[in-house]
């Protein structure tokens, strides 16, 4: 359904975040990107959904396509038209709107029938009960595990094939993470919806997730079936904390990811000056 072959992006034509990138998602099934802070996943969602423009950032190279079409020129308004949607990180609900208008702002680019709204919106409270609850209360005054779920809601308001979810854990408590992970596996089984999931939770996300990627400073380091790479060491000290030498690799990871974004502040500080 989503392929990227090659990519290579920058932000401001000279931060470079992406390096060679390429991956796919098969029609139906849930893949997650696993990486650290600066490792590329949330510029590889952006560069799928049509919104890296929006920060300032290019495709250099390479290809995107979205079930078999050249996708790289395209809006993310007629993305989402074609059943890609986005749900972006930190969930960016409206806060002054109820949670049942940022619903139905879900629907503006179909524009549905009055009949048809009502039986979407139903379809929503049935997924999502707490939102049936709180859907006279402005999207800013319910909790953080409420805005995630009215913002995957109302991504599905537009009846996507695929829904692009970047860090749906942070900031989240354990029980309400596993709540909107079972929600998305059921989305998944029951309504064959795709996703590809950018998580720092790499024990959740390999859990709910049928292929990873793993990425480091803008490249895939490894990839496979989920079960595969829960089962690797490499992994499994990385990622899951888990091994002898688990405390050494993390700390090497972070000093590395200090590095990167250091050099990107550097980097960033030249060009504006």
């Amino acid at each position: 359904m989503l392929s990227l072959q090659d990519v290579h992006a920058a932000y401001d034509g000279i931060i470079v975040a992406l390096r060679g990138v390429s991956l796919e998602v098969p029609r139906g099934a849930i893949v997650t990107l696993l990486g650290g802070n600066g490792a590329g996943k949330t510029t590889t969602l952006k560069i799928a959904s049509g919104l890296l423009a929006a920060e300032r950032g290019a495709l250099s190279a390479g290809r995107v396509e979205y079930q078999g079409r050249d996708i790289a020129r395209h809006s993310a308004r007629d993305l989402v038209k074609a059943g890609l949607a986005q749900v972006l990180e930190g969930r960016h609900v409206f806060p002054h709107f109820s949670v049942e208008d940022n619903l139905i702002a879900g629907t503006l680019v179909r524009r549905p029938h009055r009949r048809q709204l009502e039986q979407q919106l139903e379809g929503i409270y049935q997924r999502f009960p707490r939102l049936k609850e709180r859907r006279r209360s402005l999207a800013g005054f319910t909790s953080g595990g409420e805005q995630q779920m009215l913002a995957i809601g109302r991504a599905l308001m537009s009846e996507p094939k695929l829904v692009l979810l970047d860090e749906p854990s942070m900031g989240l408590a354990p029980l309400m993470v596993e709540e909107i992970f079972e929600i998305m596996k059921a989305l998944n089984a029951e309504q064959g919806i795709g996703f590809l999931l950018a998580e720092q939770n790499a024990t959740l996300a390999l859990r709910y997730s049928d292929f990873g990627y793993v990425l480091e400073n803008g490249q895939v380091a490894i990839s496979g079936k989920s079960a595969d790479l829960a089962a690797r060491d490499d992994v499994r000290e990385l990622y899951l904390g888990v091994g002898r030498g688990a405390a050494a690799v993390r700390s090497a990871k972070s000093a590395r990811s200090r590095r990167v974004a250091a050099r990107q502040s550097i980097a960033s500080h030249s060009l504006d000056t």
